[in-house]
């Protein structure tokens, strides 16, 4: 089997990706990402870390990974297997839970795999839906999104944020985010990022590793692809400027990190 992925942006939908992948040997290393992703296996079987926890991901069942939220992926017993994918911003998935949960700030989500095949056939037919172009009006999109988004959160349930023993505070992971988001297009340093938190390099490194599970460069590196991500997906976007815009001066370094991690080049995202 030949390993592919294809991403579309859904036009009537801001802030929608889409992918279909078909994976044989490529494996997902320890990662984040900036929105919601929700994942469902059309066949074959993923291995799967999340939340800490290790499984097995194949059809009948939903992979849900909030912002923030470590994991990876590989294949199991060397078969190949077929992933779809939603990659939903923030903004827009929020906006419908808020309604759902009947709260005007948003629940806290922990990532996990959840078993339910009604739910997975039906977030399967939607995704082929709007991966085919399909015209749909804005009301039909979002009733079958309620509809299928209630039960999912439901089943997933929200969780209390807290802080991690030994690793940052809340405060000081905020304070890191915000200032990392803030100059992207600038060279950062561990002595800032430790100064910023009040601490030695050496104690931030250890207890920065314990709050997100990646070293501060594996970490920036993916915030940086993250944000081109949101970058190229507005029309007539230079790929140099792009780079540039999320520090990496290094055009060849930008693409070979961008495919390393999404499995194509920049142009094809």
């Amino acid at each position: 089997m030949k390993e592919s992925v294809a991403y579309h942006r859904v036009p009537d939908s801001p802030g929608l990706v889409l992918s279909t992948g078909h994976y044989a040997q490529y494996e997902f290393k320890p990662h984040y990402h900036l929105d919601y992703h929700l994942g469902v296996i059309v066949n074959g079987v993923q291995r799967q870390k999340i939340n800490g926890k290790s499984a097995l991901f194949g059809p009948g069942c939903i992979s849900v990974v909030p912002p923030d939220q470590l994991h990876d992926g590989s294949t199991y017993s060397g078969d190949h297997y077929t992933l779809r994918t939603f990659r939903i911003c923030a903004k827009l998935l929020e906006s419908y839970l808020q309604d759902i949960f009947q709260r005007s700030t948003m629940p806290h989500f922990h990532g996990d795999l959840i078993e339910d095949p009604s739910i997975a056939n039906a977030l399967l037919k939607m995704h082929t839906t709007l991966d085919q172009g399909h015209p749909l009006q804005q009301l039909a999109v979002e009733q079958q999104w309620i509809a299928t988004l209630e039960p999912l959160f439901q089943k997933l349930g929200a969780t209390p944020k807290g802080n991690i023993e030994g690793g940052l505070s809340e405060y000081h992971w905020q304070l890191v985010r915000d200032y990392c988001h803030a100059h992207i297009h600038s060279k950062i340093t561990l002595e800032t990022l430790a100064g910023l938190c009040q601490m030695s390099r050496f104690q931030f490194l250890r207890r920065f590793e314990t709050s997100c599970g990646l070293t501060p460069r594996a970490w920036l590196i993916r915030l940086r692809l993250e944000r081109a991500c949101e970058l190229l997906k507005k029309p007539d976007q230079s790929i140099v400027q792009v780079a540039s815009d999320v520090g990496f001066y290094d055009q060849s370094h930008f693409n070979r990190a961008f495919r390393q991690a999404f499995g194509v080049a920049p142009s094809h995202y």
